[in-house]
């Protein structure tokens, strides 16, 4: 009687046990085939994941800070959901590969400890190389890109911006920027590919570079990056950033709808379909409206209209900047830009004042929380395109990647394609270019001949560039030229040579390296756009008592025609970066000129804004302007 019960009862516990073994097992396949599930498909994932997120951990994805605050105990109680470097921001002084990717995988380790695990991204201002990084190669900017009229070489630059940025252990930078510049006294004028925006749509090329190419299949307006060698790119600044009144940097674009779309939309359309992952609101206005804080633009035309599935950054504490002044008025900046449709907040040290306003605004239902949830769908779509879920931590295996002989070759080639030849010759005499490189011996001066700080401009190493050649690595013009010529040419520098030093010399030809000072953003913005002196000093000195060829250092056209009669040769270099042997290059023959003017260069600066197919068109230099020169043999001297 008594084993009669027990065999029920045996039998009752195994079941119950089966029950258990198999819920557990339930619950365990679950995790497995959900969001950690690399098998399932990337919009199950995320679903799956959100509903698990609280708010405060949905906020947590949606704030970026400085590297500076990304301690492990600000990722974890937080949950932060991005970091990223402002210009100048390192681990340390010459910090090398290892260096930073000890620091991302530092800071990526805090993250991982959350809760829920959700790994951050790391973003960069890799705007022309990986320009924070120490012996990176620096490539030309944007606006000496334009000037080569070559996609193919523009994403040949992104694939290897790409491993430089991977090399540090990054996957994200805040590139291309695609604004249109119509005005050049804009301090990001260099910034800028070219004031014709179908030239500008052409460069979206370099996402493909960037990011990967996109499969023909793939749905429009879905973030894709193709791998552990490739970077989630940002398309940038949106929108009009490069229209406003009288190019002030943040300032007010006064234009029509239509004028809007035809002039400084048309990059957005073409980046989007090539699966760019992220795009930046600009500091400006459209016609008095904050972009900051414009939903028809945010939301109704990149999001609904162009289809836009990837996330909307804001820049650098750019919705304090949507009162003046700045922060005056926080609360209302968060609910503003929140609700236009910024998805993820570019802080970068206010975080805590962040977090709490904006949990404060969703609390109160001022901010509904499905807005909330598709800017964190948003972010997440990134991630997982990324492959952070599966693969968090970087490694040292592309370490070599940084400022690899292949990518300074590459760099090179860009600058020699980059350059526009302006004058090559005084009327009724012989061409100067290209020059000889046998000579007895040949002047060079000029404050921008030996300084690699100027030769690669703003956004190089600190956020303003910097003056010297102790910075990066990399090769000066003088150096270049030096190495370029023949064995028995005397090469004599001197920065700012008198007349008699000039005469007396019986130099063969000189080579005068000039032009604007490191700067970038509203530092960079200029009602005259004069360069500094002793530059024109310089110039009529030299031009003035010898045969001279003017290399001009640039981010954009400037006040040049008082000068010209005395140059026999001019060439815009633009900023060209670290590769100063791409200038010598074409200087002496080896390499014919190509480069055309991605720009209109104006006569005055009561001329501006001026741009072609204007009325009253009447530049020094029409935009497409360019001459060229084949490879040959020069004569043996010009002195003669």
């Amino acid at each position: 009687m008594a084993r009669s019960c027990i065999l029920p009862m045996a039998a009752i516990l195994l079941i119950l046990f089966l029950c258990v073994c198999k819920s557990k097992a339930e619950e365990s396949k679950e995790l497995v085939l959900l969001y950690k599930d690399p098998k399932q498909p990337t919009e199950k994932r995320i679903k799956d994941l959100l509903k698990r997120m609280t708010l405060a951990e949905k906020i947590g994805q949606m704030t970026q800070i400085e590297r500076i605050n990304a301690t492990a105990d600000v990722m974890k109680k937080y949950g932060i959901g991005s970091v990223l470097s402002g210009g100048g921001s390192v681990p340390k002084v010459n910090a090398t590969a290892k260096d930073w990717v000890d620091m991302v995988n530092g800071i990526q380790n805090g993250a991982l400890s959350t809760r829920l695990g959700i790994p951050m991204i790391y973003g960069i201002d890799a705007v022309h190389g990986n320009n924070n990084v120490y012996k990176a190669t620096i490539f030309p900017h944007n606006i000496g890109l334009g000037a080569t009229r070559d996609p193919d070489l523009v994403k040949r630059i992104g694939e290897a911006t790409a491993l430089e940025i991977r090399a540090t252990g990054i996957p994200y930078t805040f590139a291309p920027c695609i604004a249109v510049c119509r005005d050049p006294r804009w301090g990001r004028c260099y910034e800028s590919y070219s004031e014709d925006p179908k030239i500008v749509a052409e460069m979206t090329e370099i996402i493909d570079g960037l990011q990967g190419q996109i499969p023909s299949k793939a749905n429009k307006g879905i973030p894709y990056i193709g791998g552990r060698t490739k970077v989630a790119g940002c398309a940038k600044h949106y929108v009009g950033d490069g229209g406003t009144t009288k190019g002030i940097n943040e300032n007010n674009t006064v234009i029509d709808w239509k004028g809007l779309l035809e002039i400084h939309m048309p990059g957005y359309p073409p980046a989007i379909k090539k699966g760019v992952a992220t795009v930046m609101a600009s500091y400006s206005s459209w016609n008095g409206v904050k972009m900051h804080a414009n939903h028809k633009l945010l939301t109704n035309y990149l999001k609904k209209k162009l289809k836009f599935k990837g996330f909307v950054i804001s820049d650098w504490e750019g919705i304090d900047r949507i009162t003046y002044p700045p922060h005056a008025n926080y609360t209302y900046s968060v609910q503003a830009s929140i609700l236009a449709g910024l998805d993820m907040i570019m802080v970068p040290y206010a975080y805590q004042e962040f977090i709490n306003t904006l949990t404060d605004l969703v609390t109160k239902k001022v901010i509904p929380i499905e807005r909330i949830d598709d800017a964190v769908r948003r972010i997440l779509r990134v991630k997982f395109a990324l492959g952070l879920f599966e693969q968090p931590l970087a490694d040292y295996s592309l370490a070599g990647e940084l400022g690899s002989e292949a990518h300074r070759q590459l760099a090179r080639e860009a600058v020699r394609k980059s350059l526009v030849l302006l004058k090559n010759g005084k009327p009724g005499e012989k061409p100067v270019l290209p020059l000889p490189k046998e000579a007895s011996k040949i002047l060079v001066a000029g404050a921008h001949a030996d300084n690699l700080g100027y030769q690669c401009g703003g956004w190089t190493i600190t956020w303003q560039g910097t003056s010297g050649n102790n910075y990066t690595t990399g090769t000066t013009i003088l150096e270049a030229i030096r190495s370029a010529v023949g064995s028995s040419t005397e090469v004599v520098y001197k920065e700012n040579p008198d007349s008699d030093f000039i005469k007396s010399g019986q130099f063969s030809y000189a080579i005068v390296v000039v032009g604007e000072k490191p700067y970038a953003e509203t530092m960079g913005d200029s009602l005259n756009l004069t360069i500094p002196d002793p530059c024109p000093k310089t110039i009529e000195t030299v031009c003035g008592s010898v045969k001279c060829v003017v290399v001009l250092i640039s981010g954009r056209p400037v006040v040049i025609e008082p000068h010209l009669e005395k140059m026999d040769a001019l060439i815009a270099a633009w900023l060209p970066g670290s590769q100063g042997q791409g200038v010598t290059d074409v200087l002496f023959g080896d390499y014919g000129f190509t480069g055309k003017l991605s720009r209109t260069w104006f006569k005055r600066v009561d001329q501006l804004p001026m741009n072609f197919g204007d009325k009253d068109y009447d530049p020094l230099f029409p935009f497409g302007f360019g001459l060229t020169t084949t490879t040959s043999n020069p004569a043996k001297d010009l002195s003669a």
